[in-house]
């Protein structure tokens, strides 16, 4: 088993502030989980996990004069717990241990200039289960420029 998944939001970001959603082909996600996620290449990405593992999200822009990042990841309540509650650099969620995500800046030396936002895959999560989370991503500035989209998950395997 690999100890981390890494997931990529591809983002049209002209198309997306165009037309003031991340739908209609202007997000497209993907993994490399070992195992069979589904709806890869579109904002519906179920990621399988297990649990304990890393899980690291990125965002691209296709545009690359018009940056991307992640703001925050929030995961939504599901089966009676409090969700694997992702939390930003200024932001934390209580009552959560596991399967916060945290945003990251990569180092000077690095090749690209990116946010990553990593977390644990909670022991707790049922298999079988998607748990949805709130992907928010800025694009540039603005009063549009905060976009969400609801439709991701990750399950356990």
């Amino acid at each position: 088993m690999k100890t981390q998944v890494n997931i990529i939001a591809v983002v049209d970001v002209i198309g997306a502030l165009s037309v003031k959603t991340l739908l209609d082909g202007n997000l497209c996600m993907v993994d490399d989980s070992a195992f069979d996620s589904t709806h890869q290449g579109t904002a519906d990405l179920v990621t399988v996990v297990k649990p304990g593992q890393v899980v690291s999200w990125t965002a691209l822009a296709l545009d690359l004069q018009t940056p991307v990042e992640i703001k925050n990841i929030s995961f939504q309540p599901a089966n009676g717990h409090n969700g694997a509650a992702a939390s930003g650099p200024a932001m934390s969620t209580p009552g959560t241990a596991n399967g916060e995500a945290h945003g990251q800046e990569e180092s000077e030396g690095d090749k690209l200039d990116l946010d990553v936002w990593t977390g644990v895959v909670p022991h707790w999560m049922t298999p079988g289960v998607p748990y949805q989370y709130r992907l928010e991503l800025q694009m540039y500035e603005g009063s549009n420029s905060v976009m969400s989209i609801d439709s991701p998950a990750l399950m356990c395997q």
